[in-house]
Parts: structure tokens; C-alpha cells; sequence
């Protein structure tokens, strides 16, 4: 993309995509804000970390890079000492954390790690800079990466809170927020960028072990469906994307419903009978949360669902951890493990 004139350089069309989100989303990244960009060295959180770099003028962001060497391959350290010192050549703090190959045996184990020492690494920059506490932490996930995760928990048959995994914004932990400012990007243009703009790439050898299931999506999925239907990918992250926003939707006004039939220490029974089987399934799902409960599967919020239908008696349903949802004519509770005789 070729750069505009108007405006002080470095300035392409990939940072006026960024920007122009980022000004209509303002509260993603605000102004002055302190960021903790985990950078693996691959095209993504590189072309991330140079746009970040370079919108710094504008936003006044404070910026440390964290990295995470997880030891799969024999150059994973090459790859942290050579990010390393690319960042200390501009100036960039950099912080590393190492870990080995037999503490972190699947992609889920590392993908844990990280996050656990991202906050780990915000909360002891925190601690340094009290007046600029490191409440962003953001990562490259690109709409590819969403894309793939669409497919994976598709296949798995995953509900809607799967079907819409990678969101732009969520919490870690305490006001330590995930952001992903990347998702409206693809691998392919993320690429471009690095090339554009001449970046280093370090590309990390398990990346290409289809022994990893994102690895077989990416190298063998979605380049037929890519054949089939150009631009498959992005379509597909986008759909991710509506469905993230129909979740939160869906949330508020459960959460409206809830409060709405709210009766003693419970839910009106005669008010959810009333209602459609799936969307009492969905508000008892809601209200076992806002209860500290963990929801019971599928089988049981249906089962529950059913028992409480018109002309049906009174009855309980045992839960997790010796907790029990009760209900007569008029109202359904929950019964804690020392109360109920």
C-alpha cells in the first residue's frame, strides 16, 4: 500500500486502517494508556507492534514488549536473543520469560503459560510505573486466527460462546484487559505489512507441525476453502465476530429477564413456564453463573427446562458440589448444601 502525503510519516494505509478503528473504538486503547504487547517475532505480532510502534506520536501510549520462549525447538532462544537485541536497537523495553519443552506439551498448556505470565510481567510493571499502571495487554491475533478457531470449535461442536471465541476485548484478570487490535487484518496482509515496512520475521518451526490442530486448519483447510471462495477467511472471522456481538446481546437481555421475574429468593416459576424451552435453558444458564454455580451441561439445563412445564410437579434437580435447584407452583430456588434437609 503506498504511503499518503498528507500526513507525517511513517504513514501507510495499514496505519489509517488502525487508526480510523481505533478512533471509532475509543475506549479499546485509550490515549496515554500503558501497553504490554506480547511479540512472538512472527509476522503477526510484528506487523502489530511496528503500527503500535508508530501511532505512539498520537496516543502517547507507554509501550513494553514481552516475550515468551517456550522452548519447542532448538532455536527458540536464537529467535528471543536476536528480538531482544531488535528491540533494545530501538529502544523498546523488553522483558523475557523462558520455560522447556516438558513443562508445556500442547498448545493449550502454552497458550495458558502465556497468558499466565503476561500478567504476571503487567502486574510487576505496574508495581514500577503505579502512575501508569500496564492495564492493556495485546496480542497479534489477526482475523485468520479467528477464522481458525471458528472451524476448530465447529468441528467440536462447540455452542455459541465457542463459536465466538477470540473477542476483541476481555479480561485477564483484576482491570487487566486482552486486546486484540489485529482481527480486522489477515495473515495475508500482515505479511504484506512486514515486507512493507522491511521487519524482521522470525518464524517459529512448530508453526509447520501439523501435529497441532490450528496448524492443520491453517496448512489444510482453509486453503481449499480459500479456492473455492475467495476471501472464505475473513468472511468466516467476521461471522465470528457477529456472533461474539448476538452473545453479549443475548447476556444484557437475559440478564434484564433475570431481574425481571425475580421473586423471593429465586425466579418465578409461573412466568418461565411461559417462556420457550431453549430460552428457559438459556436463563437458567445465566442465573447458575450469577450464582457462582458452574451451569450444568446441555442435558441437565434441558431436563430442567422440561420439569417445570405446565401441570408438572413439584421437584429438585441435584448440581455441582452439593447444591440443588428446587422448585414448587410458584417459585424456583436454589438450595445451598447446609440447608437442605
Amino acid at each position: 500500500m503506498s504511503l499518503l502525503t498528507n500526513i507525517e510519516k511513517p504513514w501507510s494505509l495499514w496505519h489509517q486502517r488502525l487508526h480510523k478503528d481505533l478512533k471509532r473504538k475509543k475506549n479499546l486503547l485509550p490515549a496515554g494508556s500503558s501497553l504490554l504487547i506480547s511479540v512472538s517475532g512472527g509476522q503477526d505480532s510484528m506487523a502489530l507492534l511496528q503500527l503500535i510502534l508508530d501511532l505512539q506520536r498520537l496516543y502517547k501510549w507507554k509501550i513494553h514488549v514481552w516475550h515468551g520462549d517456550h522452548g519447542w525447538h532448538k532455536k527458540s532462544k536464537l529467535i528471543a536473543d536476536e528480538l531482544e537485541q531488535w528491540c533494545k536497537n530501538k529502544n523498546i523495553p523488553f522483558s523475557l520469560t523462558s520455560t522447556e519443552k516438558n513443562k508445556i506439551c500442547t498448545e493449550k498448556d502454552a497458550r495458558e503459560w502465556r497468558y499466565e505470565n503476561l500478567i504476571k510481567e503487567a502486574k510487576k510493571l505496574s508495581k514500577k510505573n503505579p502512575d501508569k499502571p500496564f492495564k492493556y495487554v495485546l496480542t497479534g491475533h489477526t482475523g485468520t486466527d479467528r477464522a481458525e478457531t471458528f472451524l476448530i470449535n465447529l468441528a467440536r461442536g462447540s455452542y455459541l460462546a465457542g463459536l465466538s471465541s477470540l473477542r476483541e476485548k476481555r479480561i485477564l484478570q483484576d482491570e487487566i484487559n486482552l486486546i486484540r487490535p489485529m482481527l480486522g487484518f489477515s495473515r495475508k496482509e500482515t505479511i504484506q505489512i512486514c515486507n512493507e515496512m522491511n521487519l524482521p520475521i522470525w518464524i517459529d518451526p512448530s508453526n509447520l507441525n501439523l501435529i497441532f490442530t490450528r496448524n492443520k486448519i491453517r496448512e489444510k483447510v482453509l486453503p481449499v476453502l480459500e479456492k473455492l471462495h475467495n476471501g472464505s477467511t475473513m468472511r468466516i472471522a467476521k461471522l465470528a465476530e457477529t456472533l461474539s456481538s448476538l452473545q453479549s446481546d443475548q447476556y444484557h437481555l437475559t440478564k434484564l429477564a433475570i431481574q425481571s421475574i425475580s421473586i423471593d429468593e429465586g425466579i418465578s416459576r409461573e412466568s418461565m413456564k411461559n417462556l420457550p424451552k431453549t430460552v428457559r435453558a438459556i436463563i437458567f444458564h445465566q442465573w447458575f453463573k450469577d450464582n457462582d454455580l458452574t451451569p450444568p451441561s446441555s442435558a441437565q439445563l434441558n431436563e430442567l427446562s422440561h420439569k417445570i412445564e405446565q401441570h408438572k410437579p413439584p421437584g429438585s434437580i441435584d448440581l455441582s458440589k452439593g447444591w440443588k435447584v428446587k422448585w414448587d407452583k410458584k417459585v424456583i430456588t436454589l438450595i445451598k448444601p447446609s440447608t437442605e434437609q
